[in-house]
């Protein structure tokens, strides 16, 4: 999962807690938790950046030039 990118459906709060990414996964897009190290707003555009566990991500925000 590491360097897929997706965007946040529920916001991330932090270390306080993780939000809901949906990610570009094998031609459709899957649900996963994002965790994150800072609060990131519903919408944002996220990378992959490691794999918690089975459905659960943390990730950093994306910023598409």
């Amino acid at each position: 999962m590491v360097g897929r990118t997706g965007v946040l459906t529920i916001a991330t709060r932090g270390t306080d807690g993780p939000g809901e990414a949906l990610l570009d996964v094998r031609g459709g897009r899957e649900a996963y938790l994002a965790w994150s190290d800072a609060p990131l707003p519903i919408g944002t555009t996220v990378l992959v950046i490691d794999e918690r566990g089975p459905l659960a991500v943390h990730v950093e925000q994306w910023d598409i030039l």
